[in-house]
């Protein structure tokens, strides 16, 4: 599969205070995810402070790797390429989708219980995700239910359990906008 890379487009300020262009190019931290037949993530900015600090020109806060969650009080802008599911999905163990989210560092993100789980990678994290499906189609999974969404549409995560089906024959391009959240204790106690 072809996969166009993911342009970003940085701006800051010059000495004098004055707006300009810092960085033009293809997103510098891409890793694709589980094999030749995982998602290909597209690591485009994280910032690690609400609110975010902005200065003149100091760029994106390093990290090293690829990890599922936002930085602590931060937030994290990804764009994931899902290509179609691959037919090994069906019988992944729980170990091994724990294994696919260590890979990340979300080992314990991963919900997938066995034969009963409605797919391979259900998972849940501790955040408010706004998902932009920008080309193509992915099947939403929840505990109860599941929706087809397309391009154009946004799917507002709020810490839920949740799985990706691409079961459709071409690939999948969603940007999702990740901020660091907490449960409120009530649902904190029924998740426990």
């Amino acid at each position: 599969m072809d996969i166009p890379p993911v342009r970003r487009v940085v701006t800051g300020h010059d000495r004098a205070g004055q707006a300009i262009i810092q960085e033009d190019g293809a997103v510098p931290r891409v890793r694709r995810i589980g094999g030749e037949t995982g998602p290909l993530f597209h690591e485009v900015w994280n910032t690690r402070a609400t609110p975010a600090p902005i200065d003149a020109a100091s760029g994106e806060p390093v990290e090293d790797g690829i990890s599922l969650a936002p930085p602590k009080n931060g937030t994290r802008i990804r764009v994931l390429d899902i290509p179609p599911d691959d037919a090994s999905l069906a019988g992944k163990t729980p170990q091994e989708a724990r294994a696919h989210f260590a890979e990340i560092g979300a080992a314990d993100a991963a919900s997938h219980s066995g034969a009963g789980s409605r797919h391979a990678h259900m998972h849940r994290t501790k955040t408010i995700d706004y998902g932009i499906v920008l080309e193509g189609e992915v099947v939403l999974i929840m505990d109860e239910g599941e929706t087809t969404v397309r391009a154009g549409d946004i799917v507002i995560q709020r810490g839920t359990n949740h799985g990706w089906a691409n079961r459709s024959d071409r690939n999948c391009r969603i940007a999702f906008i990740l901020i660091d959240g907490e449960y409120d204790a009530a649902l904190q106690e029924q998740l426990a």
